[in-house]
């Protein structure tokens, strides 16, 4: 007991938050202030999203168990730490193209097209690529966490498996697809979904979870499109670090949507 009073006495705000550690984190190539700006705006996303990860693997295994009210929370949470992300891009839209182009070399081949965690986060939501496994092969533990990720049922598996164990009739190609390939639309889902939609005080936790995921999908393209005007004002038309095709690859994932059937629905209801 002598010893936890001691631990809790001399806790700071400073150890707490390991801030000394956290504030020398920022490595900059460079002199210049917006590339410090670059740098602490794409950590603190990655900071954000594996609070994302934490959330979305709590709100998976609650609505594997059927506890869907509970995993309303996590869900609530995710979507508004996507609106937060979102707003970042209105700070880094301060930097301009001049400022930018000042640094940009030192960047090299690096990339948020790299990053685990983002992948992760699609994966956790049924956007499975596993081409992406490859850039993390110097970092095998978030290899690792990715590939789990992709071989295991998204969100959106586990909200049909949810759907199905309450009565609903759900193709068997889809309960038992293979989980790590990309996810295919499917007509008995729409069906089943439209019919939660139909008669929401009969399925009124399945309408909920379905709502709350739609909330999840809209702030992920809510963030894309703000990610395309925020790379198009600072570099317009150039090729991405990474080697992507800059603009114009992130204009490719505008139309991509987690939930598919949760959209495709609202045009029969």
């Amino acid at each position: 007991m002598k010893l936890y009073r001691s631990v809790m006495t001399d806790m700071t705000y400073a150890r707490y938050l390991a801030l000394d550690d956290l504030l020398a984190c920022q490595h900059p190539q460079s002199e210049l202030d917006d590339e410090m700006l670059f740098i602490i705006i794409h950590q603190t996303k990655e900071l954000w999203l594996k609070q994302i990860i934490r959330e979305m693997h709590l709100a998976k295994s609650q609505i594997q168990a059927d506890a869907l009210v509970p995993a309303y929370k996590a869900l609530a949470r995710v979507s508004r730490i996507q609106a937060v992300m979102t707003l970042s891009w209105d700070v880094l839209s301060t930097m301009t193209p001049s400022d930018y182009t000042r640094f940009r070399h030192v960047l090299g081949p690096s990339s948020g097209f790299q990053s685990d965690q983002f992948r992760t986060v699609e994966y956790l939501l049924g956007l499975k690529d596993g081409g992406f496994l490859k850039y993390q092969e110097d970092r095998p533990e978030a290899q690792a966490a990715m590939r789990n990720a992709l071989q295991t049922p998204s969100i959106w598996e586990d909200a049909i498996a949810a759907a199905a164990r309450a009565g609903l009739p759900i193709s068997d190609a889809v309960l038992h697809r293979d989980v790590s390939q990309p996810y295919t639309p499917d007509a008995s889902v729409e069906a089943a979904f439209l019919k939660v939609y139909r008669e929401p005080e009969r399925f009124w936790e399945l309408y909920q979870l379905a709502e709350k995921l739609v909330d999840l999908d809209d702030a992920m393209a809510t963030w894309r499109h703000k990610h395309v005007l925020t790379v198009q004002r600072v570099i317009g038309g150039k090729r991405g670090t990474g080697g992507t095709a800059g603009v114009s690859y992130l204009q490719g994932t505008l139309g991509k949507r987690a939930f598919p059937e949760l959209w495709s629905l609202r045009t029969e209801l």
